[in-house]
């Protein structure tokens, strides 16, 4: 068990720092682009399927709660969270518009899209950030791996350079945390140390 601890852990740090080594400018335009965004009364809305829809959710509790520092809540919404319109999208005409029905409902122009998808290959995230692209949203995808469909769909991709499906999941977590701070200290100021 013990070696089976540190080869997860090693796996999991691995991951995360090819991605900041590889794509540190990927996250800085993110952050920047989620900035203008919100400065221009607009917002993020974040999507996926399973842990990613669960990211989805943590992320936009992040933004309209708090994330380290007591601030104003900010737009976001995790396209994730009502079972009422996900299953009667799906059951009304296919789980692959789940997405889509909500972007054109609930975006405009000028709001960030970000889909999260571990293989790169979510029919409906797929679906949604080519209906982004399609209303004029800025798009930006969170994948691993090889990147698949999704790799040069978006405006901008963060890819993360692992084939470990827990890997690749954390080190989205991490840059999602990351542009939660980046994001407050740029709005709100820097987040002093305790």
């Amino acid at each position: 068990m013990e070696q089976t601890i540190i080869e997860c852990l090693q796996e999991s740090i691995s991951a995360k720092n090819d991605l900041v080594d590889g794509q540190m400018d990927h996250i800085v335009r993110l952050t920047k682009w989620i900035v203008a965004a919100l400065k221009n009364d607009r917002k993020l809305l974040i999507f996926g399927n399973g842990g990613s829809a669960a990211d989805a959710q943590h992320m936009a509790a992040e933004f309209v709660n708090r994330f380290l520092i007591d601030r104003p809540p900010l737009p976001a919404i995790a396209l994730t969270t009502d079972s009422s319109i996900l299953t009667s999208v799906g059951n009304d005409f296919s789980f692959d518009d789940i997405f889509v029905k909500q972007l054109q409902a609930l975006g405009k122009k000028g709001d960030v899209a970000l889909g999260i998808s571990t293989s790169g290959n979510s029919k409906n995230v797929i679906k949604a950030i080519e209906e982004a692209t399609r209303m004029g949203l800025t798009t930006v995808v969170l994948t691993g791996g090889s990147g698949g469909q999704l790799l040069d769909m978006a405006d901008l991709t963060l890819r993360v350079p692992s084939e470990s499906t827990p890997a690749i999941q954390e080190a989205h977590i991490f840059v999602e945390h990351l542009v939660c701070r980046l994001v407050d200290e740029e709005l709100f100021g820097t987040v002093a140390a305790d």
